[in-house]
C-alpha cells in the first residue's frame, strides 16, 4: 500500500484506534474505518467510475443471458466486476428506460417488480457487440478488481472489529485484538517476501 497505516495498526491509544477520547471505542472504530476507506480512495490507478456507454453495454450483456430486474442488474455488475464497479440506480434505470424507448428491451411486471428482457432487436444489438462486457474490458479493470477485493476484505474485517466494540466483553475484545494484531503481522510478512 502507500504506507499510510502506522505499524501499530489503526491509530493509537485504544485497542481499536483513534485517540480513545470521549467518543469511546465506537468512535475510534469509525475513525479507523474512515482511515481505511481513505487509503483505498488514494490508491494508484484512479477512479473505477465507468463511462455512460458502459452501463448500456453492461445492461445489454446481462439481459442477453436472462431477464432481470434493475436491482439484479446492479448486483450482477458489482459481482462480476469484483466490487470495483457498482452503478447507481440513477444510471441503470434511466438506461433501461432509454433501451425500452429504443425498442431494445421490454418490461413485464413480475412479483411486484419490473423484469426487463431483450426484444428481438435488442438481442440483435447484443449479438452484434464484439467488445467484451465492460467488467472484462481491460487490464486496468482487472487491477481494479484486485484493489476492490482487498478494500472489501479490509472493510469486512473492520466491520467485524466494530461489532466487537459494540457488543464484546473485555475478554472477547482482548482476543479480537490478538487476532487483528496477528493478521496485521502476517500481512506485512507477505509484503516482505520476495
Amino acid at each position: 500500500m502507500n504506507g499510510s497505516f502506522p505499524t501499530g495498526g489503526f491509530g493509537s491509544g485504544s485497542p481499536f484506534g483513534g485517540s480513545g477520547g470521549s467518543g469511546g471505542p465506537g468512535a475510534a472504530i469509525f475513525d479507523a474505518l474512515d482511515q481505511l476507506r481513505k487509503s483505498f480512495d488514494q490508491r494508484p490507478g484512479g477512479s473505477t467510475r465507468m463511462a455512460r456507454g458502459d452501463v448500456r453495454a453492461a445492461v445489454l450483456s446481462l439481459l442477453a443471458e436472462e431477464p432481470m430486474h434493475g436491482y439484479q442488474i446492479i448486483r450482477e455488475i458489482e459481482d462480476r466486476s469484483g466490487g470495483s464497479w457498482k452503478p447507481s440506480a440513477g444510471s441503470v434505470y434511466p438506461t433501461l428506460q432509454l433501451l425500452a424507448d429504443e425498442g431494445l428491451v421490454s418490461a413485464e411486471e413480475q412479483n411486484g417488480r419490473k423484469t426487463y428482457s431483450l426484444t428481438e432487436a435488442g438481442r440483435a444489438v447484443a449479438d452484434e457487440a464484439d467488445a467484451p462486457a465492460p467488467w472484462k474490458s481491460s487490464d486496468s479493470s482487472r487491477g481494479a478488481h484486485h484493489h476492490a477485493a482487498l478494500a472489501k476484505a479490509g472493510m469486512d474485517l473492520a466491520g467485524a472489529a466494530a461489532q466487537f466494540a459494540r457488543s464484546g466483553d473485555s475478554e472477547q475484545i482482548d482476543k479480537a485484538v490478538e487476532v487483528l494484531d496477528d493478521a496485521r503481522r502476517k500481512l506485512y510478512a507477505i509484503l516482505a517476501q520476495d
